[in-house]
């Protein structure tokens, strides 16, 4: 009968073997035989024996065990990158624990802190919407746990970081509108100090003057993260205010994931048409975009590979293998035209 609580000791004398064979074999070690092993190995499947957690981190002083803290799960982008960091991970022997800050300063600190008593061996970290004070990271830092952030990062930091070009993006996705004929485009952006909004607003930026088209401040809106309620609030009055403007906008980009979902919904339900009196490109990965009415033309994040990359940045640090402790990745998008950023110059 399966019995967690069996030790090695218990496998030992029930085998007539010492403890230290007993190990040994579980280890697979090359100093016992074959037969030894598979004898070990079934008996203790048998008994449901289990390695006592504590005493392996003592010993070995690695936990095998990887932090992993994010915004929300209840996101497609997010959960891509998790698919990401946990192949990785499984990989090379590690298991992960995912927390949620839910975009709480406050409460990614608490993460922080659990996972660190937790003696994880690393920590990967997307900084929650409101992290401007990066000291907690510091920290953690300063007690040589290694992080790596992921997707969104602070420059306040000299750590690993992965992310998209998010300057490159945001001028791609401008540019887009501009050359299908969009001339008067706003931008509905997060609202945040870390640099996935500063370089997409830079990117934006960079775009209207290549293009020669004149910066106007009242087409940058923010978005509340607090909560969804919030968000499609922020939104909903962000849209009115632009509409009402003496020279509304003809396009929209929309900087997060979140915003481009809510926004498709909330400009038909104001009763605009898309694109006839606005067009809509925005950074989202959901697979639904193809099938929204109409069809949502697309940033497209290679979110799969950034947690790849950021899970093998940080157990290359743990292995102590070769790597770059200020390196920064910045991995290139991907734009997917659709209907909703239609060309003006074609029949719509």
């Amino acid at each position: 009968m399966a019995n967690s609580n069996t030790t090695l000791r218990d496998i030992a004398e029930a085998l007539n073997l010492s403890t230290s064979t007993v190990s040994k074999a579980l280890r697979d070690s090359y100093e016992i035989g074959e037969k030894t092993k598979v004898m070990v190995m079934d008996y203790a499947k048998k008994v449901g024996y289990h390695p006592n957690a504590i005493a392996k981190i003592l010993k070995e002083g690695k936990s095998k065990l990887i932090g992993v803290v994010i915004c929300s799960i209840d996101n497609t982008f997010v959960s891509q990158m998790l698919n990401g960091i946990d192949r990785v991970c499984n990989d090379r022997g590690y298991s992960i624990m995912i927390m949620q800050s839910k975009e709480s300063h406050q409460q990614e600190i608490k993460c922080i802190e659990l996972l660190h008593a937790r003696a994880v061996d690393g920590l990967l970290i997307s900084p929650a919407y409101e992290t401007s004070d990066v000291d907690h990271l510091k920290k953690i830092i300063n007690a040589n746990l290694p992080i790596v952030l992921f997707d969104r990062f602070s420059d306040d930091l000299d750590i690993p970081k992965v992310s998209i070009d998010n300057s490159e993006a945001s001028f791609k996705a401008t540019e887009h509108l501009i050359k299908n004929g969009y001339d008067k485009i706003a931008l509905l952006h997060s609202n945040t100090s870390l640099n996935i909004n500063i370089e997409r607003l830079e990117g934006y930026k960079n775009a209207l003057e290549f293009y020669k088209i004149p910066y106007n401040e009242a087409y940058i809106k923010p978005c509340d993260f607090q909560n969804t309620s919030l968000l499609q609030e922020s939104i909903l009055t962000a849209i009115n205010q632009l509409m009402a403007l003496n020279e509304p906008p003809n396009g929209i980009l929309t900087t997060s994931d979140q915003i481009t979902t809510q926004s498709i919904g909330i400009i038909k339900k104001l009763g605009y048409r898309i694109p006839e009196d606005i067009a809509l490109v925005g950074f989202t990965n959901t697979s639904l975009a193809a099938s929204l009415d109409p069809p949502l033309s697309t940033i497209y994040q290679p979110a799969i590979e950034i947690g790849e990359e950021a899970a093998t940045q940080l157990l290359n640090i743990i292995e102590k293998k070769h790597f770059d402790q200020n390196k920064v990745i910045k991995l290139k998008t991907t734009l997917i035209e659709r209907v909703s950023s239609k060309s003006k110059h074609k029949a719509i």
